[in-house]
């Protein structure tokens, strides 16, 4: 009997021995995989990110000839006004942190502790390209840690100039409308490279909530948060 539950304790030891195994490895796999497209990026320009993937995937359950309006456009083709405009609206240290501004996200803590439910996240732009890239929209400890891990790479594969430009290509900005050119055309009639200051801060403030200031484009938050942001885009440091 003591030997045949001996025995029984061995195998469990031995079975969980090898999940482990198994689990670690793919782990390790999921982050080459990662590593690999982040490398491939820094000379070709990603396709679909996991965000819009996602998003297509449920317009496609309504109507399966669904599209995105989505367009890349170069670094060198974006108004230099959008580019301090985004900065001076989600990561005004984006120069200068590495993937990570510690600062921000401690008052973030704080507020939404004040609150008692999250107003305020305190994600880099960097943190939030991770996200979008390569995650989905659950907030669960695992995401939380993975995205550290991706935003990591993000910051040391990649030149600062790289990630405000994915970044910019890939973001939402209304129902179906992904990138600061097919904003740019959505919203004004315009490319990305004729962008004003005023357009810009506007196009900047709608960023935390893309789809609801699509349809309420004279909301009174809008409208403050593009003054603000107007306010600080000449402090705002551009790579």
């Amino acid at each position: 009997m003591q030997a045949r539950l001996k025995n029984l304790c061995w195998s469990h030891r031995s079975f969980k021995g090898k999940v482990l195994s198994v689990s670690f490895l793919l782990f390790f796999f999921y982050q080459l995989w990662i590593l690999l497209h982040i490398i491939l990026w820094t000379v070709v320009n990603p396709g679909e990110s996991a965000f819009m993937e996602s998003r297509l995937e449920h317009l496609q359950e309504k109507d399966e000839k669904a599209t995105l309006r989505h367009q890349w456009v170069n670094y060198n083709q974006i108004s230099i006004h959008i580019k301090q405009a985004v900065i001076a609206a989600e990561d005004a240290k984006f120069i200068d942190h590495e993937g990570f501004d510690w600062e921000g996200i401690e008052k973030a803590y704080e507020k939404n502790k004040r609150r008692k439910k999250i107003v305020a996240g305190g994600s880099t732009i960097s943190q939030q390209l991770a996200k979008n890239l390569f995650l989905s929209n659950q907030r669960t400890p695992w995401r939380k840690a993975e995205e550290t891990i991706i935003t990591l790479m993000l910051e040391t594969i990649l030149s600062k100039q790289r990630i405000l430009e994915i970044y910019l290509n890939v973001i939402e900005w209304g129902n179906n409308v992904y990138g600061i050119e097919s904003a740019s055309l959505r919203y004004f009639s315009s490319h990305a490279r004729d962008l004003n200051s005023f357009q810009s801060a506007k196009l900047a403030s709608m960023i935390p909530n893309p789809k609801y200031y699509e349809r309420h484009q004279d909301a009174s938050g809008l409208i403050e948060r593009s003054g603000i942001i107007l306010s600080r885009m000449n402090s705002a440091q551009v790579p």
